[in-house]
């Protein structure tokens, strides 16, 4: 290796990797020109590709690392990054219109142009794919911008001018991923990573067809030896992309056949007759042999025809169903003496309007050793000048397995790539299960799902996260989130059961536990709750089900009584409810007595239930009524309004410092000594009210009778 040279810009290596040869190139920009500082050449040994498609990975791979280790030689120095070119086989082309209506008028960047033509490219792969039917996955290998729209309206460029709704016209092509997966395992097995990947359509327009010409309708066509890759101009831009598996190779194989010679042999003859007049050769006998120029042209002449017409009938399709005003032709395939006359002849052109391009279109093409300038060499410098187009604006990392292309900002991270290979967001982060929602006393009632675990994601193998910072031809890798357990909820677990219904059962205070219905059947504390589950929670034991939860036997004979009234098994019994079961009956000094505990006036002995709830209700309020007067008699100082909602309607308290329910009888219209054979019910926020129940501000109150 030779000691290493200093170059003024940075050096860009490109290969062309053809059918019959790859090409190695590598140079730098120095202002207008591209300076050519070393330019290596071989030949495949075997017929490791066919028609632009690697079918030898490693063989191909072999022939790059020995272009490589010619062109380091060369320079004295290490290769680690290349740029690349595909050939147009089973090449597909979708163009589409992009409209993306911005938040607010502002000035349009270079970031929103690449997201805007990133948001087009997305499109025509979507369109493209609803009408795959190959079973082949594709790859985006190119794009181009065929007109920007600002505002609705046609214009050249779209930086820097202000916009409400920016647009494009976009034409993109794809390739199958296994032409593209070969390619880069071709180049990984010289020991090289990729730095930037085009179509070789779209490298050699580059130098053939610079933009000052592209206001005019003119057909490229790259003929190699595989296939003969084509690419349209026109209103100063690319419009349209296309191939044919037809180019040198078949020329080949003819003179094969007629020289009786092996297909390198003919290769070689292909060559000299396009500067020989007659040609010697030992053919497969090892036979010395000769044949003129003109007997090789009149053997591939009818093939010529073909290839040509094939090509004609593309580009016309390509342009609209009509020909081109000129056609450029470059790579070695269209060499052959003949070919570009009988283009022009099927183009129905002047034969001066189809035309062989190298050194005339290699003006600012400068070689730094001594390199004839030919149509061969067009493709191979304009894959190093397309690196220009696509260096510091866009990298190519591998997510998941798939390449995918993102805009280089400098700051791009594993959330962007995500985005760009349409990561689905809700994957990367841990996602709860399903949350579970019933009803208890008919409203609605939601418990959250678990939270499941992240995604777990690594760059070139180590841990990583969202935030990451990635690099070109970085390998993430990211195993989707989990989600969690689903919400879940016993009836045992219900805040509500927490509660207890307090009744006296003869003279003994007895603690009930409340109990929930599950859509109209009783169920144990152990129940797993369901979604929309109607949960109805009872404040109140039939007198029955109390005798069960104490493990009473009830005679038949016994007298039943609840709140010293004849009740029946059936009878509810609620909170602070008196129950008496006995072979006697009741008998007036009892039930006397009892009123004398209470503090309930004798007179209530023959109350019913309801009677006997208002009265005790009323009991206290006037025993609060005549606190709250000594109180407000000893201080004056100013009180507070306390307001509370009491059937559906707003009311305010005034007048004491802190009250409990029974104060709310002094200020609402309700009459308790109305009974007439109803029970009264009392709730504070959704729960039986305590009669000294402390209010709080906006506390929810029902106070109605309900018929027994």
């Amino acid at each position: 290796m030779s000691v290493a040279k200093k170059y003024p810009g940075k050096l860009v290596f490109g290969l062309d990797i053809g059918t019959r040869s790859i090409v190695g190139t590598v140079g730098y920009k120095n202002g207008r020109e591209f300076r050519v500082v070393a330019q290596r050449m071989k030949e495949h040994e075997s017929r490791a590709m066919i028609d632009g498609q690697i079918h030898d990975i490693v063989r191909v791979g072999e022939t790059i690392l020995d272009v490589k280790n010619a062109l380091e030689d060369a320079l004295g120095d290490k290769l680690a990054e290349v740029c690349i070119a595909a050939a147009g086989r089973v090449l597909r082309t979708i163009s589409c219109t992009v409209e993306w209506p911005l938040p607010a008028e502002r000035e349009i960047t270079n970031e929103d142009i690449y997201a805007l033509a990133s948001m087009g490219v997305e499109k025509a792969y979507y369109d493209f794919e609803a009408y795959n039917e190959a079973e082949l996955r594709f790859y985006c290998v190119g794009y181009s911008v065929v007109r920007y729209y600002l505002n609705g309206y046609q214009i050249g460029n779209l930086e820097g001018h202000k916009a409400k709704v920016i647009g494009a016209d976009i034409i993109a092509t794809f390739l199958p991923d296994d032409v593209v997966d070969g390619l880069y395992k071709a180049v990984r097995h010289a020991g090289l990573e990729v730095a930037s990947l085009t179509l070789e359509p779209i490298a050699a327009i580059q130098v053939a067809i610079p933009e000052k010409y592209r206001m005019l309708n003119i057909a490229l066509i790259d003929v190699g030896a595989g296939t003969s890759d084509i690419s349209i101009t026109k209103d100063g831009s690319i419009v349209a992309y296309g191939m044919i598996a037809m180019a040198g190779d078949i020329l080949t194989e003819v003179i094969a056949r007629t020289c009786l010679v092996d297909f390198a042999t003919a290769e070689q003859i292909k060559k000299d007759a396009g500067e020989m007049e007659e040609i010697s050769f030992m053919d497969i006998m090892f036979l010395p042999q000769s044949i003129t120029r003109t007997e090789i042209l009149k053997a591939v002449d009818e093939d010529i025809r073909r290839m040509t017409k094939a090509a004609a009938d593309k580009i016309k399709e390509l342009n609209g169903g009509k020909s081109v005003s000129a056609v450029f032709v470059v790579g070695g395939g269209g060499k052959i003496p003949g070919y570009v006359e009988a283009l022009a002849e099927e183009l129905q052109l002047p034969n001066e309007r189809v035309a062989l391009r190298g050194e005339e279109v290699m003006q600012q093409i400068i070689f730094e050793e001594n390199i004839k300038k030919d149509s061969l060499l067009v493709t191979p410098v304009g894959i190093c000048l397309n690196y220009y187009e696509q260096s510091n604006n866009f990298v190519f990392i591998s997510f998941n397995g798939h390449r995918i292309k993102l805009y280089d900002n400098n700051r791009l991270a594993v959330v962007d790539a995500a985005m760009q290979a349409q990561f689905p967001n809700e994957a990367l982060f841990p996602r709860r299960g399903k949350e579970l929602t019933f009803y208890v006393n008919g409203k609605a009632r939601m418990i959250r799902g678990q939270a499941g675990e992240a995604a777990v994601i690594t760059v070139n193998g180590e841990a990583a996260d969202i935030y990451t910072p990635i690099h070109s031809n970085d390998v993430i890798v990211v195993k989707e989130s989990t989600s969690g357990e689903p919400g879940a909820m016993t009836v045992g677990e219900l805040p509500e059961l927490r509660d207890i219904i307090t009744v006296t059962v003869n003279d003994k205070k007895v603690e009930l536990p409340k109990f929930a219905q599950v859509n109209g059947a009783l169920q144990s504390i152990y129940y797993d709750i369901q979604e929309n589950d109607e949960i109805t929670l009872a404040n109140y034991y039939t007198l029955k089900q109390i005798a069960e939860f104490m493990d009473v036997i009830l005679d038949p004979q016994m007298n039943l009584y609840v709140n010293n009234k004849a009740a029946e098994l059936t009878t509810p019994v609620y909170e602070n409810f008196s129950v008496t079961w006995t072979l006697e009956e009741l008998r007036l000094a009892d039930v006397d007595s009892d009123k004398r505990r209470t503090g309930l006036p004798p007179e209530s002995v023959n109350m019913s239930a309801a009677e006997t709830a208002a009265a005790e209700i009323a009991e206290a309020a006037k025993a609060e009524a005549s606190a709250v007067k000594t109180h407000t008699q000893a201080k004056t100082m100013e009180l507070p309004v306390l307001t509370v909602l009491v059937n559906g309607d707003v009311v305010e308290l005034s007048g004491k410092q802190h009250y409990v329910f029974v104060d709310i009888f002094d200020f609402i219209d309700f009459d308790l000594s109305d009974s007439r054979g109803r029970n009264i019910v009392t709730r504070i926020n959704g729960h039986p009210a305590q009669y000294m129940e402390p209010l709080g501000p906006n506390d929810v109150l029902e106070i109605y009778w309900r018929r027994t």
